[in-house]
């Protein structure tokens, strides 16, 4: 065999795995594998973008150390450089390397050094010795524990092995403040168990020697957040790991638990106590590693108490787990922890295919902002004519039920009702009025559809949570929220997020997105319907760039004034301590004014980068991607009239982000929904006026098929309505065999009804040739 007949698969089993056998990789610990990077952008109809995959990684102690991309004999070793590079940058590799069998190539991800290279290839010791030329006893100790898989049955996703590394060399190096900032839905709790479990096995602890386990703290200020971390560390030996809540201090004459090895509590419990707050009855090297899970939402602010908690445990090494990568909120955060040792970013997740991308319906209403002029009724408060209420005084200054109301009605008539929905309120008397709405207008039957979950609602508000997180369950299908659901809720199937309150922040702006964005079976997407402006969020710089530099904390320390973490805000009233409440205004509306309530929605469009752009700037942008593969009108006719040649068209498309639904989308902006996407695609190009599907299939109903015979006639118009009604998707061949046997029972029935399958495929394409003749 030559080496041009040679495929990629005989040249790594012929060349290339045999160098790196005889080097010594595959043995005595050290691991090569083909690794499944990520799995492509999730896109409408069940199908991804380009997933990423390479070729070997070769990994020693635990640490990936090198990247392999292989090309086939026959093509230059040069080939694979652009991949492999891809790939080491994204595991963290220091070394990428590129070979077609016969020649290799390195690149020294570190310092940019690269070129040709001789063999042998390096060992493992090697290669481990060149990626680390500092030693460290407690890396190559973690390295020797292997992650916890439960035999085997997951396995971690390469930027949860990176930010696992990243974490453990950070401690490897004697670093008490560390930092990791991931988006929401990917996997924060599993990264901390894995930390947990390196530590644990290790026997890593303050002392610097392995003599004994660590006592590990695992705090977040939400029951959920604890509950379901707890839940999370099962692996471990049940006598080592306990909770510290009010009901085991409660059996244990007061006293928080010590004889374990892994704590889980939340800052509240250790906030409290008779007299001196719990925390204080363990010493202040008694814990050797903290996570602090959500620490943007207060654990490091500086003028919080959790701070003086923080503070008090100083000797142990303290992880800090957030969403958030931005820094005007939460300089003190940043400032505290330091710069994140890794980062994985919502775009990142979307774009990869981890999270699950999502629409925005922006929902403009003529009563946005409500200005008094007497014609309604004032049914509580003091009000003056002329008086101005915009987004944010409503249902905390003044009700306007039949507002809220038509809000419900708009959002309640476009949605699938039911598809699991949250809904965040402005106060928790706002959160119960629109579940009675909801429940009030929704079309089913069952008195529970819609529940409120507020820090009112207590263990029974709990309950709803979990049934509504439970996937097998489809009651309570809608959840009413005012500030308790924007962290903490791990339900796959959110559909859709209703925004009826401003948002305060980015950081509570990314959590709240961060509700819809977990992945789960059939779920391409998830609306945002935003009453309230939000999305003008997506135009701020922080919404997912790179991290501001840190700002040092400014001024004394002051006690916390706001909610209690994890709680709802106060409700309105005074403008001090000493002013007596404020009566809310509720006003009822005339029916004049009700029937001036009028809604104009609209949906933001996005760049593969991830950013908000306008329908012209879609379109632009579209353009100029087609212009790139398309040369002029004959040959887009060609392309679209052949099937196969279509599909791999719209691969290409769908490489470039404009997958199925934005396809669609671009049919509605141009005005031409009921066109064939062919039509759409050459008005967008060369401003030919669309015809619609019912006249393209009309022109071969009337004059393209007289030459069929009655079976294979019948069979053709049957397509042909198929194609009227749903699309050029009714075209594709995989479609054929399905209409045969819809028709006939069976393709081999079909077969013997209308001849050979090459002369049904014949007259199939005939007649798509026939319909974008013109």
């Amino acid at each position: 065999m030559s080496i041009h007949e040679e495929t990629e698969a005989d040249t790594r089993a012929e060349r290339i795995d045999p160098v790196l056998a005889a080097a010594g990789w595959g043995q005595n610990g050290s691991k090569v594998r083909r690794e499944v990077i990520c799995p492509g952008r999730i896109q409408s109809g069940g199908t991804r973008g380009r997933g990423l995959s390479a070729d070997y990684v070769l990994i020693h102690k635990g640490q990936k150390l090198a990247v392999l991309e292989a090309k086939r004999a026959g093509l230059s070793h040069r080939d694979g450089v652009g991949q492999a590079k891809d790939y080491a940058g994204r595991l963290g590799s220091r070394f990428a390397y590129a070979s077609n069998g016969l020649n290799w190539y390195q690149i020294d991800m570190a310092n940019g050094a690269e070129g040709d290279m001789s063999l042998p290839f390096p060992t493992p010791d090697e290669l481990w010795d060149r990626t680390f030329t500092d030693q460290n006893d407690w890396r190559e100790r973690f390295g020797a524990v292997d992650f916890e898989t439960d035999g085997g049955k997951w396995e971690l996703r390469y930027y949860q092995h990176k930010a696992i590394t990243a974490a453990l060399e950070a401690v490897a190096k004697g670093d008490r403040r560390i930092l990791l900032t991931l988006a929401t839905g990917t996997g924060k709790t599993s990264i901390a168990f894995q930390i947990a479990w390196k530590l644990f096995r290790a026997k890593w602890n303050l002392s610097g020697e392995p003599v004994r386990r660590p006592r590990i703290l695992f705090l977040a200020d939400r029951n959920i957040l604890a509950d379901q971390a707890y839940n999370a560390f099962s692996a471990f030996p049940s006598d080592a790991v306990t909770r510290i809540d009010p009901d085991t201090i409660r059996k244990n004459k007061g006293m928080p638990p010590k004889n374990a090895s892994l704590f889980f509590t939340i800052f509240q419990t250790f906030m409290t106590g008779e007299g001196e707050p719990v925390y204080t009855q363990y010493p202040p090297d008694f814990f050797d590693f903290i996570v602090i899970d959500e620490c943007h939402r207060g654990g490091a602010k500086d003028e919080s108490e959790w701070r003086r908690l923080l503070e008090y445990f100083e000797p142990a090494a303290q992880l800090g787990l957030t969403a958030t990568p931005k820094r005007k909120h939460n300089a003190d955060t940043y400032a505290y922890f330091g710069e994140p040792v890794y980062t994985y970013a919502l775009r990142d997740g979307i774009e990869d295919g981890f999270l699950t991308p999502f629409k925005v319906r922006q929902m403009a209403s003529t009563i946005d902002e409500y200005v008094y002029d007497g014609s309604d009724l004032l049914v509580a408060g003091e009000i003056e004519d002329g008086e101005t209420f915009t987004e944010g005084d409503f249902n905390t200054r003044i009700v306007i039920p039949e507002r809220e109301l038509s809000r419900v009605r708009e959002f309640m008539g476009q949605i699938d009702q039911r598809q699991k929905t949250l809904v965040f309120c402005a106060t928790q008397d706002h959160a119960a009025l629109v579940r009675d709405l909801i429940n009030q207008v929704k079309d089913s039957t069952n008195p529970n559809y819609c529940h409120r979950v507020t820090a009112n609602d207590g263990a029974v508000g709990e309950q709803h949570l979990r049934d509504f997180q439970d996937n097998a369950k489809t009651i309570p299908t809608v959840l009413t929220t005012s500030q308790k659901l924007s962290t903490g809720v791990d339900a796959r199937n959110i559909r859709h997020i209703v925004l009826m309150r401003p948002i305060r922040s980015m950081i509570e702006f990314k959590q709240i997105i961060g509700r819809g964005t977990r992945t789960y079976e059939g779920k391409d997407f998830f609306t945002i319907w935003d009453f309230v402006r939000a999305h003008e969020n997506f135009n701020d710089p922080e919404w997912d760039g790179e991290p501001l530099a840190p700002e040092p904390p400014k001024g004394p320390r002051t006690p916390p004034t706001g909610p209690e973490p994890g709680g709802e805000p106060p409700e309105p009233g005074g403008g001090g301590p000493d002013d007596p409440p404020r009566a809310k205004i509720e006003v009822k509306l005339s029916d004049g004014s009700v029937r001036r309530i009028k809604y104009v929605s609209a949906t933001t469009y996005w760049s593969p980068e991830g950013k908000p752009i306008t329908a012209a700037e879609f379109l632009e942008r579209l353009f100029g991607d087609l212009s790139g593969i398309v040369t002029d009108e004959d040959q887009l006719r060609a392309m679209w009239s052949a099937p196969d040649n279509r599909e791999r068209f719209l691969e290409q498309l769908s490489d470039r982000g404009y997958d199925r639904d934005r396809l669609d989308d671009i049919r509605r902006l141009v005005d031409a929904p009921d066109s064939d996407l062919f039509d759409v695609l050459s008005y967008i190009l060369f401003t030919n006026t669309p015809k619609t599907r019912h006249d393209r299939a009309n022109v071969v109903r009337t004059g393209g098929l007289a030459d069929a015979k009655r079976d294979m006639k019948e069979l053709l118009l049957a397509i042909l309505s198929a194609y009227e009604a749903r699309g050029e998707r009714e075209l594709a061949t995989k479609k054929l065999g399905a209409f045969l046997t819809a028709r006939y029972g069976s393709v081999s029935e079909g077969k013997a009804r209308l001849g050979d399958l090459p002369a049904i495929k014949k007259a199939f394409l005939r007649m798509q040739e026939k319909l974008y003749a013109e």
